[in-house]
């Protein structure tokens, strides 16, 4: 019960029990519906299959707004969210203890001090939140996504890891990378946003007088962006946005911001540039032989029972 209390993960006799009953072929048909799961190579599939096992057992999972849970779902969520800790401890993510999941988008009641000091307090639509010490609170229509960059899961999650190591400020604890020093993540950190700021400001520049700029008619021009314009919002934002395209659409990052990509490779300890490329140059040729087919990946996915 105290290990629950103080959010420590599960213990190694939970985490192997749970490993096993997730399904070999169901989980494999979770990778395949996923591009930037699919991507690992076998050994990086036990790793995070075992990551994934982790949090299954270490978190609870509960709906909001009469959602039914479903383990499919359940696997789901952890296995994206296991993909950051692929080759880090997993104690980072220890401290609290629930994840809480919606049908689709959540209103978070905010409030602002203006520059006057007056106080102005509005409604937030959301995807997804982490709170400091408490849960981690996402919307499933957004955590089953599979096909582009956003990445609901793995930027609440990126969220924890830099709360993790303090205040929410885009830098994560580095006690474990010797390698890096907080010296250099802050400097590699704030010259990476502020590049990105100026390039969300010379797109928005760009955005003809009789386009909104909050409209869709706006989404071509902020397309060329490597990153989710709300990744400008502060350096903890960036940070969670940058983790979310470095998994699942790293190409454009690491174009645009080369030392900022490179720092997120030693901080994570993946390459998710070359396997991706490597997994594209396999289904080229996959799909170059006749009489070869690409596997399908409709098949149900879900935990037996216990």
């Amino acid at each position: 019960m105290l290990r629950w209390l103080k959010g420590r993960g599960a213990r190694t006799a939970e985490v192997a029990d749970m490993q096993s009953r997730i399904d070999p072929d169901r989980w494999s048909a979770l990778l395949a519906a996923y591009p930037f799961l699919a991507a690992l190579d076998s050994s990086e599939r036990e790793a995070l299959r075992a990551r994934t096992a982790w949090l299954l057992a270490s978190k609870t999972m509960n709906g909001a707004q009469d959602l039914a849970l479903t383990d499919a779902m359940r696997l789901a969520i952890a296995a994206q969210a296991a993909l950051p800790i692929l080759h880090l401890e997993p104690t980072l993510y220890e401290g609290w203890n629930e994840i809480i999941v919606y049908p689709g988008g959540f209103a978070i009641p905010r409030s602002q001090v203006d520059d006057d000091g007056i106080t102005h307090e509005y409604v937030e639509e959301a995807a997804g939140e982490a709170w400091d010490g408490g849960p981690i609170v996402l919307s499933w229509s957004d955590a089953g996504r599979h096909t582009d960059a956003f990445n609901v899961v793995i930027h609440e999650f990126a969220h924890k890891l830099d709360l993790h190591g303090g205040d929410a400020d885009g830098m994560p604890s580095l006690h474990a990378h010797r390698e890096l020093s907080p010296r250099l993540w802050r400097r590699v950190l704030e010259t990476s946003y502020d590049s990105f700021v100026q390039l969300l400001e010379r797109t928005e520049a760009s955005i003809p007088s009789d386009v909104d700029p909050e409209g869709p008619d706006a989404d071509m021009y902020y397309a060329a962006l490597p990153l989710d314009p709300y990744a400008a919002t502060d350096e903890a934002e960036f940070f969670a946005v940058s983790s979310e395209h470095f998994f699942t659409d790293p190409a454009p990052l690491a174009a645009a911001l080369p030392q900022w990509f490179a720092l997120l490779e030693q901080y994570y300890r993946q390459e998710p540039l070359r396997r991706l490329a490597h997994q594209a140059s396999d289904a080229s040729n996959a799909t170059d032989t006749p009489g070869e087919a690409l596997p399908k990946t409709s098949a149900p996915i879900a935990l037996p029972p216990a």
